[in-house]
């Protein structure tokens, strides 16, 4: 499929929640951050919900079912339930219940949302390649998953057995920092077999395609906070994407986005879903958003004018997006997002 090289981030007339059906959001760095909402993170979900938004949470962590993580956004004051949740879990189980007949036994290296995913598609966990599986399966299952599980996968994938992942995070964030996420947990069998997985979560299409199933979008906006996951998957599933600035990303992230990384809209946080957002303009050699008008120089980014932050970061990608083209930037952009406080 292919794909226009988007060179600036791109204005909206209307609030983003009346332009779009469904938000897809994602979880951490977006709506919570170790278990607490998010600054704004409420009462915007529930302004949108109220003009008639649907509101979708869309996750690559396999471990909690759709029910468990619902009841922790309705704890935090969003109201939720199970099936406006999407996990990895059900992504992976769907494809590989395209793959297998029904009833056939899958060996699961993972917690108990995968287990309920593949129930829901009419497969059978187990835990022992000597249950006789028919395919493997990994997802995240915690920091207490006992190291034998990874022998049991290894054997399995090694007699030839098809291998599914439910996503490939290297990282996970937790209340105590960065923890090995389940990509981790794929390379260590990938490491012992030589094999390759088959892959279901965020960034690539079998997890898009689960959204917009379990959701019925007709015009969806990812919002997330990760360039890698969030916006890449956006870019593969061909939609469009708001990046907020509440997790991972920073400017200098930002400037340096590839193609397959670059949002349509940015924003501080998820009150940007209530907006319109501002347009940017060429002008000159550069490109102005606001107050702020942003050159790429020979070696640099060179931001003048004055405004809002988040205008100045919308023309400053713009003008590191044209100069990269589709490249990701390799202009100094520091000491212009020194004077917007980045």
């Amino acid at each position: 499929m292919s794909r226009s090289v988007r060179t600036r981030p791109e204005g909206s007339g209307q609030a983003l929640n009346e332009a779009y059906d469904t938000a897809l959001l994602d979880l951490d760095g977006v709506v919570y951050a170790g278990g607490s909402a998010i600054a704004h993170a409420v009462e915007s979900l529930a302004a949108a919900r109220g003009a008639g938004m649907r509101l979708a949470y869309v996750t690559n962590n396999a471990l909690r079912t759709p029910d468990v993580v619902a009841a922790h956004l309705t704890e935090l004051g969003i109201p939720a339930e199970a099936g406006d949740v999407i996990t990895s879990a059900q992504a992976v189980a769907r494809l590989i219940s395209e793959q297998l007949p029904q009833g056939s036994r899958v060996l699961v290296v993972g917690g108990e949302g995968l287990r309920v995913a593949l129930r829901e598609r009419g497969l059978e966990p187990v835990e022992s390649v000597d249950d006789d599986p028919v395919a493997v399966v990994q997802g995240y299952g915690g920091p207490e998953l006992p190291w034998g599980r990874f022998a049991e996968a290894s054997y399995a994938v090694a007699r030839g057995l098809p291998w599914f992942a439910s996503n490939t995070d290297l990282t996970i964030p937790s209340g105590r920092g960065i923890a090995p996420g389940n990509g981790a947990a794929v390379e260590v069998v990938r490491i012992a077999t030589g094999a390759e997985p088959q892959v279901a979560g965020k960034p690539l299409p079998p997890m898009h395609r689960e959204s917009i199933l379990r959701t019925g979008a007709g015009r969806p906006l990812v919002v997330g906070d990760r360039l890698d996951t969030d916006i890449e998957g956006a870019f593969n599933g061909g939609v469009d994407s708001l990046l907020v600035l509440t997790g991972v990303t920073d400017g200098v992230l930002l400037l340096a986005a590839p193609p397959r990384h670059r949002p349509t809209y940015v924003d501080a946080d998820l009150r940007g879903m209530l907006t319109g957002q501002p347009e940017v303009v060429a002008a000159g050699d550069g490109f102005r958003c606001g107050g702020w008008t942003a050159t790429a120089g020979a070696a640099e980014l060179e931001l003048d004018g004055d405004g809002g932050a988040l205008d100045g970061l919308r023309a400053l990608c713009a003008a590191a997006w044209t100069a990269a083209g589709a490249e990701a930037c390799g202009l100094d952009g520091g000491k212009a997002l020194a004077r917007l406080g980045w």
